[in-house]
């Protein structure tokens, strides 16, 4: 079992990371938590101020492609373990300009591999189910299923999904890779589905959906998600993948009349928009080996836990009355 007394956890001011930098805080051997983020648009140091209280957790602002910064901090802080999150992540964006997505989830992920080689450090890779491409109905995807990337954004998470392979293959580096299904929860970054659509009816304004709506992702509550990703990197074997998933398939219109129902606002705010490139119309994972491997499975109920979501998200976004 890898130890998590010393810790990195790259991207850790965005919205999984800094649901795992606190739940890693809830671990008693951890010992010291260091946190890197570039800040941008989507992480914010606000999202570490209870975690930065706790005199373990240490936050630096920095580029994960910048090799001195990022070499100087594994030369000061002696580490048991990575997680790496930090990446762009997305679709629509890849679409207009890959370049940024190029460099960090590319470049970025080669760098930190490369320093966690040279210091003989455990790697935890956070990937998504994105990279499978569309899966047909009924089938999930297992972790023996060939990549088939549509976006820029999954593309350049398949490659670094690949060189974390290659790492593991050709030097025997200690490498776990996870795919995870969509996330929902507090302090994720409003251009995302649920945020998004949160903060369009709350102004009243339209939903503008793509297509017609009937694209089916699986979302998984983020908590759910970071027991996940501490139990693969404890227990996980290196080289191998492990999949997390809610076990919970919503069509995109389903979501947002979900979301109009929580908010108590009309359905009549759904407007259909033309159709994104490549939109792919379902990803589903299947999670049997994560459940064999750590017996881990959803605790969290979307029918339960949603509606909380999108009065958090709604405080957050300065709404008073939901």
């Amino acid at each position: 079992m890898r130890k998590i007394n010393r810790v990195l956890v790259t991207g850790g001011a965005g919205f999984i990371g800094s649901h795992l930098v606190r739940q890693l805080l809830n671990e008693e051997e951890v010992e010291q938590l260091l946190v890197v983020d570039k800040l941008t648009y989507a992480g914010s140091q606000s999202h570490l101020t209870v975690p930065l209280q706790d005199s373990r957790c240490q936050f630096v602002q920095g580029d994960i492609c910048d090799r001195e910064l990022m070499a100087g901090l594994f030369q000061e802080h002696p580490l048991d373990g990575i997680f790496h999150l930090a990446a762009e992540t997305h679709v629509d964006r890849s679409l207009v300009d890959s370049s940024p997505f190029i460099r960090s989830n590319v470049e970025g992920t080669g760098n930190l591999l490369n320093l966690a080689h040279e210091h003989r450090i455990p790697f935890l890779h956070c990937s998504t189910d994105e990279v499978y491409g569309p899966i047909p109905s009924p089938e999930k995807a297992t972790e023996k299923q060939a990549l088939n990337p549509s976006s820029p954004y999954a593309v350049s998470k398949a490659a670094a999904d690949m060189l974390c392979l290659s790492k593991h293959r050709s030097y025997g580096s200690d490498v776990v890779i996870t795919r995870c299904t969509n996330n929902y929860g507090s302090r994720q970054f409003p251009e995302k589905l649920i945020p998004f659509f949160v903060q369009r009816a709350l102004r009243d304004e339209p939903l503008p959906l793509y297509g017609n709506g009937l694209q089916i992702r699986d979302w998984i509550h983020v908590d759910d998600h970071c027991r996940g990703l501490i139990a693969a990197f404890r227990r996980g074997k290196s080289g191998e993948v492990f999949h997390f998933g809610g076990n919970c398939e919503r069509t995109n219109i389903g979501l947002a009349r979900s979301i109009l129902t929580a908010l108590r606002k009309p359905h009549t705010l759904i407007e259909t928009v033309a159709d994104r490139p490549g939109h792919d119309a379902r990803y589903a994972l299947d999670i049997t080996k994560s459940q064999m491997w750590f017996g881990w499975l959803p605790e969290k109920r979307f029918p339960d836990a949603f509606p909380d979501i999108v009065r958090a998200l709604s405080a957050e976004l300065g709404a008073t009355d939901i």
